[in-house]
């Protein structure tokens, strides 16, 4: 990984960062609501922007690739300014609170993979949340899971990034630009179709939607 960032930002907690508060507002603001996941996401962006030397993406100089489609992956966006729609956020479903960025600009890229054993958690919370996610929660369990998880955002957003993240190399190249194609249609459904997303079935080109229809 080329370059060097200084002990004493690294021994900084998210808290001691410029603007910490009004970021934070922010990414609540677009999320919906605080919760741990969100804290994880914010942490690992406001340390992934330090780390190459960024602030927001105009276009695509930024990109962030995550590893999952947690909360977290919202203070992502907010923070980096990375996007679908841009073409330079990504998505691999690895079910991981693992993020990598990179700065196209200054080549500089690094990845932050939560550190095993960071947060703690029991069966007692993993299973209030499953009565609060059916409904069948009282009011008191309903009140402890929320102050459950107050205290581990709390907690999270008190951490220094080396206590939550192991940092390392990305472990992908960098990505190429968005690709701008013509859309081409569908001779089943009629429908635009991105003509490097279409499958060729028996010399016709359909959208993965009718392809898969095809091959049931």
């Amino acid at each position: 990984m080329s370059g060097n960032v200084g002990k004493k930002e690294w021994g900084q907690t998210m808290a001691e960062m410029k603007n910490v508060d009004s970021d934070w507002a922010r990414c609540v603001a677009f999320h919906g609501h605080e919760c741990p996941g969100l804290a994880i996401g914010f942490q690992a962006a406001q340390a992934g922007l330090a780390w190459i030397e960024a602030i927001r993406a105009k276009d695509e100089d930024i990109v962030a690739i995550v590893e999952n489609d947690a909360c977290g992956v919202d203070a992502v966006q907010v923070l980096t300014g990375c996007t679908f729609g841009k073409g330079n956020l990504i998505h691999l479903d690895h079910g991981k609170q693992v993020f990598t960025f990179f700065n196209r600009d200054k080549n500089r890229g690094a990845r932050f993979s939560l550190r095993a054993g960071a947060i703690t958690s029991d069966d007692r919370y993993h299973n209030l949340m499953l009565r609060v996610r059916d409904g069948q929660a009282t009011p008191k369990e309903q009140s402890e899971l929320t102050e459950h998880y107050a205290n581990t955002m709390k907690t999270i957003l008190s951490k220094s990034v080396e206590e939550l993240f192991v940092v390392s190399e990305p472990m992908f190249s960098l990505p190429d630009k968005a690709r701008i194609q013509q859309s081409s249609l569908c001779p089943i459904c009629g429908e635009p179709t991105m003509a490097e997303k279409m499958v060729d079935i028996d010399g016709r080109h359909l959208c993965r939607p009718c392809a898969n229809t095809m091959a049931c």
